[in-house]
């Protein structure tokens, strides 16, 4: 039988979101998926327009047409031009089912204000990067036509330290550093170093960056969520994970805890670094959001045979040159430069090239205080606007964490945010399924719109606040 001659023409589905927590439009796409594989929606079926349904469901178009994009990508479903959007099968393709990070959205004809990912102002990116290149240019030869060698990165391994100096980090030098493309690479990196067996279990916080989940699950690893609480990790839940799951890597924040912004103090540091020696942990402490001076030991200096300490650009110089590093383990700098040759070789050329001539020109810490310094002041707006309510934050960490008030639901704020011509980030993108995930948003710091249209939109979020649904409780 043709799909052709399947098609139901006026699909009147309709599902019950209040049955999935969270973002509609993610609460829309487990709902189709559930519908399709439970023969609710069989192949061929034709599902109602985004404004049709939109409109059955009280959404803006904007999220069912994101929802019908998720179930796209994971070939539940086929949009044909001039015909519509049909369901093309009952089980996803294989690899990841749900992307990493949406695609961003700023201003011009849209007018929606993407506060979901921190963005990065441009205080003189492009003429830095113009010169390097235009320095570099003169300068491609021979060693352009081979393939890059970890051997020839090691003056870059060299400024890496010397970017890292602002940090109490133990002894360290080139020997201990390995390059990657960006800090997901370098997640990556250092489970292909640390997971054995067929089901290894790698630890992260109840709240954390989704990427550890993603890079887990990967390499085939179980991921097991730790109580955290507002000093981070607690000490007593990690003990008992250690005795009752037997893991291999631990992952976690200690300068700045994403999403809470939480800071941990040195005792807590201490008591992780006694345990993860104790139960055998190799630890992976992402510093990519910490401020840029430190005065407390990291997990690297307290534990430095067994912590994978994972550092980039993305949030301080610029996102689009993808580049990371790691500062391995005492003596494991050879291991993760191993892993590295095998996965990738070695940076791009023009990539390590760029980034060498940034340091050593000194135009990378040009461009950081600047960044740092552009975001303490936005931030310093965001904490004004919005310091009426329950609002985590820390001084150059270029987000903050906003517990909702009495009457709002994530779910419905979040919505209604997006209705507002604004996006934030829903706690429960930073939950296992299943797990507890607060009554509480992310909020960014937009460093790349101007200021009258950042603050706009902040005020937008606040009259939000202020007015919460009359039919709601918490």
């Amino acid at each position: 039988m043709s799909r052709q001659s399947y098609i139901v023409p006026d699909t009147i589905w309709k599902p019950d979101l209040t049955a999935f927590p969270g973002p509609k439009y993610q609460g829309l796409s487990r709902a189709l998926r559930e519908a399709i594989r439970g023969g609710e929606l069989p192949p061929g079926t034709q599902l109602p327009t985004v404004r049709d349904l939109a409109w059955r469901l009280s959404l803006t178009p904007g999220t069912v047409a994101r929802a019908y994009q998720l179930a796209t990508q994971e070939g539940m479903l086929e949009a044909t031009v001039g015909r519509g959007t049909f369901v093309a099968a009952a089980r996803p393709r294989l690899g990841p089912t749900q992307p990493l990070y949406t695609e961003r959205v700023s201003g011009g004809a849209t007018g929606i204000v993407d506060l979901r990912p921190p963005q990065v102002p441009e205080v003189g990116q492009a003429e830095a990067f113009r010169a390097a290149l235009l320095a570099m240019a003169e300068t491609t030869g021979q060693g352009w036509l081979d393939y890059t060698t970890q051997r020839a990165e090691a003056p870059l391994r060299a400024e890496i330290v010397r970017w890292m100096g602002d940090r109490i980090l133990g002894p360290i030098g080139p020997e201990d550093v390995a390059l990657t493309h960006g800090g997901q690479n370098a997640i990556g990196l250092i489970l292909d170093c640390c997971l054995r067996g067929d089901r290894p279990v790698v630890l992260i916080e109840e709240l954390a960056y989704p990427g550890f989940r993603s890079s887990a699950r990967a390499a085939r690893a179980e991921v097991v969520a730790v109580e955290i609480d507002r000093h981070g990790m607690v000490p007593a839940a990690l003990e008992a994970a250690c005795r009752r799951h037997g893991p291999q890597v631990l992952c976690l924040t200690t300068e700045a805890q994403n999403p809470t912004t939480g800071r941990m103090p040195m005792e807590r540091r201490a008591e992780i670094a006694r345990i993860a020696r104790a139960f055998d942990l190799q630890v992976l402490e992402d510093d990519c959001y910490s401020v840029a001076e430190s005065d407390i030991p990291s997990l690297r200096a307290l534990a430095p045979e067994r912590v994978w300490h994972v550092g980039g650009m993305s949030k301080t110089v610029s996102a689009a040159l993808r580049f990371g590093f790691v500062i391995c383990p005492a003596g494991m700098g050879d291991a993760g430069r191993m892993a590295a040759q095998h996965g990738y070789f070695a940076l791009s050329r023009a990539v390590s090239d760029l980034c060498l001539h940034l340091f050593q020109s000194g135009a990378a810490d040009r461009i950081r205080a600047r960044v740092q310094a552009e975001f303490a002041r936005r931030l310093q707006v965001t904490v004004n606007r919005l310091g009426a309510y329950d609002l985590g934050w820390q001084p150059g960490v270029p987000f903050v964490w906003l517990t909702l008030p009495r009457g709002w639901r994530t779910s419905t704020f979040a919505r209604m945010a997006e209705a507002e011509g604004v996006l934030v980030r829903p706690a429960d993108e930073y939950a296992l399924v299943g797990g507890r995930a607060p009554n509480a948003v992310r909020i960014a710091v937009a460093g790349n719109l101007p200021m009258p249209a950042y603050e706009a939109a902040l005020d937008r979020l606040a009259r939000l606040l202020a007015n919460p649904p009359g039919d709601l409780s918490v």
